[in-house]
């Protein structure tokens, strides 16, 4: 097949670790990185190094913004592909193998990268949902209060 992203980083992103496959002309490097904020500063400098031009990660619930948010800002490519159209291929069961078939299938240019909205928007997003729960809040005391 054909080599579309030479420089290319697949990640398997979760809760407390994020599983990184780097894939170069000069062979595969893996590494496992902590979710804490100065593990992830960590590994966007570990790719800066390997000079990665594109990013692939799955988007398995909300533990994949913080680190598409830094890469963006790094003005990596980052591509956010949909859990469900990777994990369509069997027998790969870990961390590791998930970041691997990732870089694997982002380096021949095989994934279709989910929506994602540019960054005003999403920080938009959030202070609409923030004030609707506050609101909501708001409610529910005012409620109480009556009720009482």
């Amino acid at each position: 097949m054909q080599v579309m992203y030479e420089r290319c980083c697949g990640l398997d992103v979760h809760k407390k670790t994020v599983v990184a496959c780097v894939l170069t002309p000069q062979g595969k490097e893996l590494k496992t990185f902590s979710t804490m904020t100065q593990d992830l500063l960590e590994l966007a400098d570990w790719l800066l190094v390997r000079q990665v031009s594109h990013v692939a990660m799955e988007s398995s619930g909300v533990y994949w913004k913080p680190l598409f948010n830094l890469l963006e800002e790094l003005e990596l490519s980052v591509m956010l592909v949909n859990a469900q159209h990777v994990k369509a291929v069997p027998g790969r069961k870990t961390d590791v193998k998930d970041a691997e078939w990732l870089a694997e299938l982002l380096r021949h240019g095989l994934l279709k990268a989910s929506f994602v909205p540019v960054r005003p928007q999403r920080e938009l997003r959030e202070l609409i949902r923030f004030r609707r729960n506050l609101i909501r809040q708001r409610s529910q005391v005012a409620n109480r209060i009556v009720t009482s």
